[in-house]
């Protein structure tokens, strides 16, 4: 059945806006007809433009099986998401990837999965399964995988490490594309990683970082998650390189997923007087290009994958059309909820409850100790030295810090932190890049435990204990999402999250910030349930 859509068409490439009907059939765009004469009501008339695309996406981070990310992510215009199923490969290894697509597949978006690069991330930590090149060589054969996911070990490119050129070379001759990802590395080092023949980062937190990557021939994608923020530092680039940057998300909880995507970094950037080409080339079209997606860029015989927006300032999406189906309007997911079927969860959990002593460390006068500090909004933390006694000290904020490995029984590293700000209680989470152990950050031993073994209890989640109030978000699936509806599980994440921030937690996505603490591929000080680790010069704390 024929299906005729009116509006402004934006040709983003051209750098045109008309009116015009869009003709659909069978999922394609049969035909794209202006309108012979200008209507009277031009100016009342929606916008059409290609389908928005997040560009470097953690669905797992989203808390939702993709085909509950999926119901959410439509309501805001995204049409397709390049996909790193990373964490879950770091917890269930092939069989995590398989999962994510098929269960991508239920739905009409477009989840374009990469084939994780670092399972494990780095040999300092306890992951719970290994992909080697081998592996990575049979996911990269797959059509469903269309790039090398980012290349964290960097140190492993410069210093030419077999496994990993094994993995880069593999992608090259498939001809897909390779993600990197190497947060402050500049000048001859940023050449070297990037003459390996990788492509993209979007690790970089300043302007002069991005510079120097764009100098070598990378592109760069500006990222605006929930825990890390690099919009405000990058946005100025877009007009001088409109061909070479994209937006994404890197990690998005539910409940920011449900207030918007792309659209906003789109309605941001325009109010910062970026072209708004510019801005729609970085949303819709380089991703697709880059990328070589199978999503329509708004014209005669693609896909038809497209959204129909209010205005080209706000954006607000009035319809999103994936294959011509339309599959939200006016605010509304059209994707149906599915029950979950329990018996197609797939999960890696084994370890016993624990005590409050399994998180006492020796303290001692006169000794340096090092201390975490978390920065607000950012995914790399500082190194803080600090003279003993160790303990926690609520009235300086300094709180204790533990990672508890998932996958066997043995010792909590346990370290401490600053600017959390909890006054009372604990709060914990099973998603903790890349391993995903169990990370907690508490007042007391009493209360990191209390708050870790409700995780254990429920084989995953994000839990909060104190004295007046103890509540678990379960994540049964891998210890990272859950299969319940998406909007449910935004209401319930807001919840406890908001009950975090009544115990005092000064940062404004606590549980996010938590589950980054024991990244250890991102400066500078982090915790793996082997030990404190110094992330600049890549090696434990001695």
């Amino acid at each position: 059945m024929n299906k005729q859509i009116r509006g402004r068409i934006v040709d983003i490439l051209q750098k045109k806006i008309y009116a015009g009907i869009i003709l659909c059939s069978e999922g394609k765009i049969l035909s794209i007809q202006p309108l012979g004469k200008i209507p009277e009501d031009v100016d009342a008339l929606p916008f059409i433009i290609p389908g928005f695309i997040d560009a470097h996406v953690h669905v797992e981070s989203s808390m939702l099986i993709p085909s509950q990310f999926a119901r959410l992510a439509v309501v805001h215009g995204t049409v397709a998401t390049v996909s790193d199923p990373h964490e879950i490969a770091n917890v269930c290894g092939m069989a995590g990837v398989q999962f994510m697509i098929e269960d991508g597949r239920k739905v009409p978006l477009k989840f374009y999965f990469g084939a994780p690069s670092c399972v494990p991330a780095t040999v300092f930590e306890t992951a719970g399964a290994e992909l080697n090149a081998a592996d990575i060589t049979k996911l990269l054969e797959m059509d469903e995988i269309k790039y090398l996911s980012e290349m964290m070990n960097f140190p492993g490119v410069l210093h030419k490490d077999r496994e990993v050129m094994a993995k880069i070379a593999a992608a090259h001759k498939l001809h897909k594309p390779v993600d990197g990802h190497a947060p402050g590395l500049t000048g001859e080092l940023a050449k070297q990683y990037i003459n390996a023949g990788i492509s993209t980062d979007h690790e970089c937190f300043t302007k002069q970082e991005a510079l120097d990557k764009l100098k070598f021939g990378m592109h760069i994608l500006i990222r605006e998650g929930s825990a890390a923020k690099n919009f405000e530092a990058l946005i100025d680039l877009l007009n001088d390189y409109p061909e070479r940057i994209m937006f994404c998300s890197d990690d998005k909880h539910p409940d920011s997923l449900v207030e918007g995507h792309i659209d906003q970094l789109c309605a941001r950037a325009v109010a910062k007087g970026i072209d708004v080409f510019n801005v729609l080339r970085a949303a819709c079209i380089n991703p697709a290009l880059h990328y070589k997606l199978e999503t329509g860029l708004l014209k005669e015989g693609d896909n038809a994958d497209f959204i129909v927006v209010k205005d080209l300032v706000n954006f607000k999406v009035l319809q999103t059309y994936i294959r011509g189906e339309l599959v939200a309007e006016n605010g509304k997911t059209l994707i149906g909820f599915t029950v979950p079927d329990t018996k197609s969860r797939i999960n890696n959990f084994s370890c016993d409850k624990k005590i409050p002593a399994d998180f006492a460390v020796a303290g001692g006068s006169g000794k340096e100790f090092f201390v975490i500090e978390a920065l607000d909004g950012q995914l790399i933390t500082n190194i803080l030295k600090m003279q003993a006694p160790a303990a926690i000290d609520i009235d300086n904020d300094i709180l204790k810090i533990a990672v508890v490995n998932r996958y066997a029984d043995t010792p909590a590293a346990v370290a401490f932190i600053k600017n959390f700000g909890l006054k009372q209680g604990a709060i914990a989470s099973s998603v903790a890049h890349d391993s995903h152990n169990i990370v907690v950050v508490g007042t007391s031993d009493e209360s990191i435990c209390e708050a870790v073994n409700m995780i254990i209890e429920q084989k995953g989640g994000v839990s909060l204990y104190s004295p007046d109030q103890s509540i678990i978000l379960p994540l049964p699936v891998a210890g990272l999402m859950s299969d319940e509806d998406g909007y449910t599980v935004a209401e319930k994440y807001s919840a406890i999250d908001k009950a975090a921030k009544s115990v005092g937690s000064t940062l404004s996505s606590p549980f996010m910030t938590l589950s980054f603490m024991a990244l250890l591929v991102i400066p500078h000080l982090k915790l793996s349930d082997k030990g404190l680790f110094d992330g600049d010069r890549f090696e434990f704390v001695k």
